[in-house]
């Protein structure tokens, strides 16, 4: 029996060596996200009334930012949440009211749905705003369109925006098609490739610099804007997220494939939301099991109240026997996915939805499906504008480079 207990002892050791070494190689030790160097901002907000964009991601160490700066005598008058909320439990596309903070008392304005821009009203107690979330380097992915907004807004009313730069864990390449189209949305904001690979705080500076912040009566206006930037972080590093940045993104195999998966949100066809794969795993009650043998069944639940499919049967694939490295060692978009859901769903004229095009800032994509090219012809036609957007993109670089 001691011999079983010193056995059992050694390998849990093992075990807790081998989580270390592992999160050691995803990420320097040294590393410190802006919101953690208070030497660069707290100067900066001293007698000033302060707001915060932030949700559940907005950490130092392990406290949320607001109570950090809140016991530093900061002097925070209101919080500003994105899509999925303040504690990032919300469905994707939930509208959400305002509220106030049980802990802190302080009031939260939703930055989603139909106010996406803080008013004037909003900002009218505010000197200076924070903006401290937790991207993931994916065009469709909310966070930037919210940046957005906040730059606007604070360009229009004569306010600071300071943000407090995070690592990119899709920060270490570029790829996608640039949009097709000059609408833009909520998920397409401007003219730039589905995986961008630049933080927060490089982006911010882009739409600056570029000059697209735009108001119609005097044509482009710039932000006052300042960039907290990460301390020992390159587009090199594989950044390993401590706390899910949204609720259906629970792990980082979900945030590679997001890139890949995140079409199927304008098709018939199940990402996984409602299971506990979301983003690992594809499907539909109308797929044929013989060429899709993995089922699984959507039901409601946080994060997921009403998910495609809810509590039907679907064939599908399961990706997430896909190790993380191997998605590291050949990142870029894998449009075989779509490819082969496109040609295998049996209505194939009521695939695309209009969202698809939302998705893809025009319809070349789709017309590209249509038409038969493979996967290797459509990411051989992204290739021109990709070289260019990455000359743009070095402009506003402020770490090292993956290539």
């Amino acid at each position: 029996m001691k011999n079983y207990k010193f056995t059992t002892a050694i390998l849990a050791i093992l075990f807790i060596c081998s989580n270390i070494l592992m999160a050691q190689s995803y990420c320097n030790d040294k590393m410190l996200v802006g919101a953690a160097r208070m030497d660069q901002y707290l100067t900066s907000l001293k007698g000033k009334q302060v707001g915060i964009v932030m949700n559940q991601s907005s950490l130092v160490g392990s406290s949320l930012i607001v109570d950090t700066l809140l016991k530093r005598g900061v002097a925070v008058k209101k919080i500003f949440a994105p899509e999925h909320g303040f504690r990032g439990t919300a469905d994707a596309g939930e509208h959400l009211n305002n509220g106030i903070d049980s802990k802190t008392g302080l009031a939260i304005v939703s930055l989603y749905g139909e106010h996406r821009m803080p008013t004037k009203e909003d900002l009218q107690d505010i000197d200076i705003i924070l903006y401290d979330l937790q991207d993931v380097g994916v065009r469709f992915y909310t966070y930037l369109g919210t940046l957005d907004y906040v730059m606007h807004a604070a360009a229009i009313h004569h306010k600071q925006v300071i943000v407090l730069d995070r690592p990119n864990p899709n920060g270490f390449y570029v790829d996608g098609p640039m949009p097709s189209a000059s609408k833009y949305s909520f998920v397409c904001m401007h003219k730039v490739p589905v995986v961008h690979g630049m933080t927060a705080g490089e982006y911010a500076q882009m739409v600056n610099g570029e000059g697209w912040l735009i108001q119609t009566s005097v044509g482009s206006i710039q932000c006052d804007l300042k960039v907290i930037p990460c301390k020992n972080y390159t587009h090199k590093d594989f950044y390993q997220l401590m706390v899910k940045p949204s609720p259906n993104l629970a792990n980082m195999r979900a945030i590679y494939l997001y890139p890949s998966l995140c079409w199927f949100e304008g098709t018939p066809i199940s990402l996984g939301r409602g299971t506990d794969k979301a983003f690992q795993i594809y499907g539909s009650p109308a797929l044929s099991k013989n060429n899709f043998n993995f089922q699984f069944t959507p039901t409601s639940r946080v994060g997921a109240k009403n998910p495609p499919c809810l509590n039907q049967l679907c064939n599908g694939e399961d990706l997430s026997n896909l190790t993380e490295s191997s998605l590291q060692t050949k990142p870029g978009i894998d449009l075989s996915y779509l490819y082969k859901a496109y040609h295998a769903y049996p209505n194939p004229e009521k695939f695309f939805s209009e969202f698809f095009n939302t998705l893809d800032g025009g319809n070349k994509l789709q017309i590209q499906l249509k038409n038969g090219l493979s996967p290797a012809d459509i990411k051989a036609s992204w290739e021109s504008d990709l070289i260019k957007f990455k000359q743009m993109r070095k402009k506003y670089l402020l770490y090292e480079d993956f290539e």
